[in-house]
């Protein structure tokens, strides 16, 4: 058992430390605080965890992986391993439903956009290389001079105070303001689209069991904070078909998708917004936060990096390995009987792959707890999942991280933790303190 030691928030909230797999249980009130000890437990004792009753249907189990290999060879082969919201898609379009009458069964504009754009898996990849590539993929890197110039805006607003409140006041407005310039959205909206991103994140926050289950209640809350995001989105379309700018929102209005011989529709530009609003703003937010918290705890780590740059994108990497922000999602099904560490797995069972457990295997990774900025295959790590469903967003928010650091690098002197931090993660599949009070001396 790993004897590092412990943070102070690992005897905060409802959880005692888990000793022994009886005592294992991921989702849990307070999980979040002893996930890492629970991973070192599944790793020796159960690298494959039977959920009994958790599956799709009454009867069936749903089963938890958590070794790194395992995890890989189930997100790049989605033929095997069948996409659950890929499932749903090909179901109504098989029916003939579209984009349109999607929406009036699910009331949610990224899935039913899916119908049409991306019903099959070789349109998946063609949506993402006509039309989110350019702006959040591949085309990312023209977005830096963007990052830097919004990074130093937000540092102005507090370098001369000596602390400041990090996630606050950074971590989450820098990715906010970056994809609102990127899409071509006022900065005086941010407000608003925050609100109607915090809507869409509600089942990862507050949901409930592996399959992230809200009550009608919170689903109807739900529903009801999004009101107006689609009337939002339409009524920007409209006006940058009429007159284009520079930005993706412009982009996805005059762009002939290939895939399909056609400009998209109102509704398909609505779902990719969504998709880029759920995406760009939490993991990038999480990761800062977690990075900022590394370097506090490893004190010469922040005079390294300022004394030799070239090793800002290895702590990086190194910090979303150790503090994944996403730390697991149930969202494979096994297509055909499968067999995990001498585990039998039937056709059809959910599985929830844990990719914090993944990343802290240390079957993959030779002393995984330690943050190595010489580590070999650096990237290899699954914090934004692997594969041909990759998240679309993760080379913006690799250069959200990079360009970040690089600002506060330059600007700040030193950092250390400030006063009044509880330190307990927020509920939920996304691992991340909804604050962190720094103190700093500013750069001569």
């Amino acid at each position: 058992m790993d004897t590092r030691p412990r943070h102070i928030n690992h005897d905060s909230g409802p959880m005692k430390c888990p000793v022994d797999l009886d005592s294992v249980d991921l989702f849990a009130p307070g999980a979040q605080e002893h996930w890492y000890e629970m991973y070192e437990i599944l790793h020796r004792d159960a690298p494959v965890l039977r959920v009994a009753g958790g599956g799709l249907k009454p009867g069936t189990d749903a089963f938890v992986l958590t070794k790194h290999s395992d995890i890989a060879m189930v997100v790049k082969d989605p033929e095997r391993f069948t996409v659950m919201g890929q499932r749903r898609v090909n179901e109504w379009a098989d029916e003939g439903l579209t984009a349109e009458s999607a929406y009036e069964v699910t009331r949610n504009l990224m899935t039913a956009s899916m119908v049409s754009l991306r019903p099959t898996q070789e349109m998946y990849i063609r949506h993402r290389k006509e039309l989110t590539d350019p702006w959040v993929g591949t085309g990312a890197s023209r977005h830096r001079e963007l990052i830097a110039r919004l990074a130093n805006e937000l540092v102005d607003e507090w370098i001369d105070d000596g602390s400041v409140e990090f996630v606050s006041r950074f971590a989450r407005p820098l990715p906010q303001r970056v994809f609102a310039a990127i899409l071509g959205f006022p900065r005086a909206d941010i407000p608003m689209l925050a609100e109607w991103g915090t809507a869409i994140v509600i089942p990862f926050v507050h949901g409930t069991g592996l399959k992230h289950e809200i009550t009608p209640d919170q689903a109807k809350e739900m529903h009801a904070r999004l009101a107006g995001f689609q009337e939002y989105v339409y009524e920007h379309v409209r006006t940058k078909r009429a007159d284009p700018q520079d930005d993706m929102v412009s982009f996805l209005c005059n762009v002939h998708y290939e895939a399909l011989d056609r400009k998209l529709t109102d509704l398909e530009i609505a779902g990719i917004v969504h998709a880029m609003i759920i995406g760009a703003l939490e993991t990038t937010q999480y990761a800062l936060e977690e990075q900022a918290q590394l370097l506090c705890e490893h004190p010469d780590l922040f005079h390294t990096l300022r004394n030799d740059r070239s090793k800002v994108r290895a702590f990086t990497e190194e910090a979303m390995r150790l503090r994944s922000p996403t730390h697991g999602l149930s969202t494979r099904m096994t297509s055909r009987d499968e067999m995990f560490h001498g585990v039998p797995v039937p056709a059809g069972s959910l599985l929830h792959l844990r990719f914090g457990a993944a990343n802290v295997d240390p079957e993959e990774f030779e002393c995984p707890f330690d943050l190595d900025l010489e580590r070999d295959g650096l990237t290899r790590h699954l914090a934004f999942s692997a594969g041909p469903r990759v998240c679309p967003g993760a080379n913006l928010s690799r250069i959200e991280q990079q360009v970040a650091w690089g600002v506060l690098l330059d600007r700040l002197e030193d950092i250390r933790y400030g006063a009044d931090n509880d330190w307990r993660h927020q509920p939920g599949i996304m691992l991340g303190t909804t604050k962190v009070n720094l103190e700093f001396r500013r750069a001569q």
